[in-house]
């Protein structure tokens, strides 16, 4: 899965899981500031993740996770690992 593809995922993923507008999910954006996830809502994202890579994700893999670009990044390295 490209990083393209993963943003797209993860873009849908806030839509629908916490209703965010998807005008406001851009690479840049700030988790916590711009899109109002919280450390509960991080959990329940990462949860919405974690069937990408076929359920085997750490949330300590996210410690330092601040933009959705962040969380693509993971994301992407986690996914070429287990490959």
């Amino acid at each position: 899965m490209t990083k393209d593809e993963l943003f797209e995922r993860i873009k849908s993923i806030l839509q629908n899981t916490f209703e965010i507008d998807p005008a406001r999910v851009t690479k840049d954006a700030q988790l916590y500031a711009d899109l109002d996830i919280d450390s509960i809502d991080a959990v329940d994202l990462i949860v919405q993740l974690k069937p990408l890579l076929g359920g085997k994700l750490q949330p300590e893999a996210f410690k330092s996770v601040r933009t959705v670009q962040d969380v693509v990044d993971v994301l992407h390295g986690l996914i070429r690992e287990a490959a």
